[in-house]
């Protein structure tokens, strides 16, 4: 028999997985996350303090590059000095400024805040509204603020809150491999019912406050370990 010749092609010893199959471990690793977690934390909420719409929609934006814990410590004083859009849009610069300075970017913060509630006065009787468009077209309000007074203050799920824990979390967790919120944002969407885009978002902010932090990770502890891909790895 002839011999057959010889491939110079070397055989592949990792090769490339389909994106059928990456999308299936994806999906299946989330719905574990998700059962998981439900155990982990079944009272996670939203940690900013709030009684109304409002209330939820200025402690958000003021919550930019800054702790829950802080602002939580500045709204009591500010929401009953303000209780009212139009409060609000009537402050003077350097007064409000003043009242949320603790907070960083008090300037910029206090200038969004002003404008915002002047827009909600002139356009909305005074109300937050409660659509997406409607709420990103308010000053200093971006998708992420919107997604957490929707989600939070309404009810309503329009996407799901990509904020810095869930945007490191859902990487290491294997959910997604984008840097861009929202391209995490959309990933997610895509793996999570949309009845637990909020509770999901709760879910990965308590966890990447208790547990997996940004420079430590506590993962001797972790609760999901066995579902996270990282785990244990060099940050």
């Amino acid at each position: 028999m002839k011999p057959q010749p010889r491939s110079n092609a070397k055989p592949s010893t990792n090769p490339k997985p389909s994106t059928k199959s990456t999308a299936s471990t994806k999906s299946t690793r989330a719905a574990a996350l998700l059962a998981a977690f439900a155990k982990v934390y079944p009272e996670a909420h939203c940690e900013l303090g709030f009684s109304s719409p409002l209330e939820l929609l200025v402690a958000t934006i003021l919550s930019a590059q800054c702790t829950d814990k802080r602002v939580n410590m500045v709204t009591p004083a500010l929401f009953k000095k303000y209780p009212n859009a139009r409060a609000y849009a009537e402050a003077p610069q350097a007064e409000l400024e003043k009242q949320i300075q603790s907070t960083g970017f008090f300037r910029s913060k206090a200038k969004n805040l002003r404008s915002m509630a002047a827009d909600l006065v002139s356009k909305h009787g005074g109300k937050v509204p409660a659509t997406m468009d409607d709420l990103t077209a308010l000053a200093g309000v971006g998708r992420k603020t919107a997604n957490v007074v929707l989600g939070n203050a309404f009810a309503i799920s329009e996407g799901v809150v990509v904020d810095t824990h869930v945007r490191r979390l859902s990487r290491r967790l294997g959910l997604t491999r984008h840097t861009d919120p929202a391209k995490i944002e959309a990933d997610l969407m895509k793996l999570i019912p949309r009845s637990q885009w909020a509770v999901f978002s709760h879910w990965l902010i308590w966890h990447g406050r208790r547990r997996c932090f940004a420079r430590k990770p506590d993962c001797d502890s972790c609760e999901v370990q066995h579902l996270c891909p990282s785990a244990f790895k060099a940050v």
